[in-house]
């Protein structure tokens, strides 16, 4: 980002506007079917956890994350991730994900999962559920759900349905 002067700050109330209008722009409105979606419709995203990325007082990226559980194993579910399409291939995607595992990691987590697609998501130590070793609600590609451990070993023996944390229920 050394063209650009980029501010990663996290997510406040007050931003859920543009965030909203965001995600209209890069993800249109089939993004309500998908199994994230699912969940987040009985969870809110933690703001603590959740960023935002900002040129000036331009909005140009944004991170939500989430708490689930996996069986009986507390996680969180990251997503969505995204950018202004303009904004694209300039490292904001990365900034994000990499100040949002961090401090998820701070914050004593030890577990985050997402859907997406594994090619980019590895770059950041994403791999995929092995087959069979989690479900979720919804339609979802399998192949496309991955998970990072923040502490080694976090994901050994977790299995289960991907559900909301129901602590942090609406």
């Amino acid at each position: 980002m050394s063209d650009l002067s980029l501010t990663i700050l996290a997510e406040t109330a007050n931003d859920a506007q543009a965030i909203e209008r965001l995600h209209e722009r890069t993800f249109g409105p089939g993004r309500f079917v998908l199994s994230a979606y699912r969940i987040r419709e009985h969870v809110d995203h933690l703001l603590d956890l959740s960023f935002t990325a900002w040129i000036g007082t331009l909005l140009v990226g944004s991170v939500r994350q989430l708490p689930v559980v996996v069986g009986d194993t507390k996680a969180l579910l990251l997503g969505p991730l995204t950018v202004e399409p303009s904004f694209r291939g300039r490292g904001v995607g990365r900034l994000l994900l990499e100040r949002a595992l961090r401090d998820a990691k701070a914050k004593g987590h030890r577990l985050v999962l997402l859907v997406g697609d594994e090619a980019y998501y590895r770059r950041i130590g994403f791999k995929a559920v092995p087959e069979g070793r989690a479900s979720m609600p919804g339609p979802v590609d399998y192949s496309r759900l991955l998970f990072a451990e923040l502490v080694d070993g976090a994901f050994d023996g977790v299995s289960g349905a991907v559900r909301p944390d129901w602590d942090f229920a609406r």
